[in-house]
């Protein structure tokens, strides 16, 4: 349960929350370039800013609900926090956008007390402001559950605008950090494993508090090379199949980026490695489609910017079928990833 309301949480009202939020959120005021722009935030009917006239404005929407997107039981609300506005940067990042701004509407259960409530803002607040954005307002409203609902504003010049569907037959595929170690650090909140402690602080890492690529996707938004690209949140399997269709062509897999951390723990649990990094999801790294003759000065560039790798994993192809091959073997593609209207045992 989402920290349990005690005897001075009883008294918790929409008017003192907000003022208490207001307190969490607002000191983000003073960073990122786009702060003048504010006029109105937390505590009016809306906020009012100015937006850019020469850029297009980005917008998505995320919903998480406690049980299915979060585990408040065992995580800490900040964490829960964080990982929150971690999936909607995601997204940003994956047009090649800057986030602005963020409204937040959350679903308030009977036993949620306001320390907890206000921790989960900090840890949004946080991450929102490292990437030069602020909360902005929203809504709280009672829940069966703790819910958070997201949604953020982002600005992209209309030439580094990023889509799905602009990758074409022989663009490499390639993703900007391995994969699989969102689904160890699940694997360990919810068994005990023995594993060392570098690789349990490294899974953890990546399950609780995992780093939206805002950064990277800016970067590669610049480049006339990349012709597709789209964020990783519900596994491999599934979003190169959905960057493939929306450029009407197949893929092919020929090299999973496998975490280190996935490794070990899928081992400890009896597990494999490659379904962790095909199906596991939630590692919010992008997925891009570079022109072939273009992705080796591409990943040089992108290694000497950011002191890591842009790894390659396979190739779009003229083809419609989606294709792993492994140990030499190809076999279809099954997208086995997140589904949200799936039915979860």
């Amino acid at each position: 349960m989402p920290g349990h309301a005690d005897s001075e949480d009883a008294a918790l009202t929409e008017d003192s929350l907000v003022a208490a939020l207001r307190e969490v959120c607002e000191p983000a005021e003073a960073h990122g370039p786009g702060a003048r722009r504010f006029t109105l935030g937390i505590g009016d009917d809306a906020a009012a800013w100015q937006p850019s006239r020469s850029h297009l404005s980005v917008v998505t929407t995320d919903a998480l609900v406690d049980g299915v997107h979060f585990l408040s039981a065992s995580m800490g609300a900040r964490a829960i926090g964080h990982r929150a506005m971690a999936a909607n940067l995601s997204d940003i990042a994956a047009m090649g956008a800057r986030p602005v701004l963020a409204t937040v509407v959350l679903g308030v259960a009977s036993d949620t007390s306001q320390p907890w409530i206000l921790d989960v803002y900090r840890g949004m607040a946080a991450l929102a402001a490292q990437h030069g954005a602020r909360i902005v307002g929203g809504d709280i409203v009672r829940s069966p559950v703790a819910t958070l609902s997201i949604t953020i504003v982002g600005e992209v010049s209309r030439i580094r605008l990023k889509r799905r569907s602009g990758g074409r037959p022989e663009d490499v595929l390639a993703v900007t950090g391995p994969l699989g170690g969102s689904r160890a650090g699940l694997e360990l909140t919810l068994r005990e494993h023995d594993v060392d402690e570098a690789t349990r602080s490294a899974a953890l890492a990546a399950f609780t508090t995992p780093s939206p690529r805002v950064r990277e996707g800016r970067w590669l938004a610049a480049s006339a090379h990349v012709h597709a690209m789209m964020d990783c949140s519900d596994g491999l399997s599934t979003d190169t199949g959905r960057l493939a269709r929306a450029s009407a062509c197949g893929a092919e897999i020929d090299a999973l980026p496998v975490a280190a951390a996935a490794t070990v723990v899928a081992a400890s649990a009896n597990d494999d490695p490659c379904a962790y990094a095909l199906d596991g999801g939630e590692d919010f790294e992008l997925i891009v489609a570079v022109a072939p003759r273009a992705f080796g000065h591409l990943a040089r560039a992108y290694a000497n910017r950011f002191r890591k790798e842009l790894i390659p994993f396979g190739r779009l192809t003229a083809t419609l079928d989606l294709r792993v091959r492994e140990a030499g073997v190809v076999r279809q593609l099954v997208p086995s990833g997140w589904d949200h209207l799936a039915t979860r045992a």
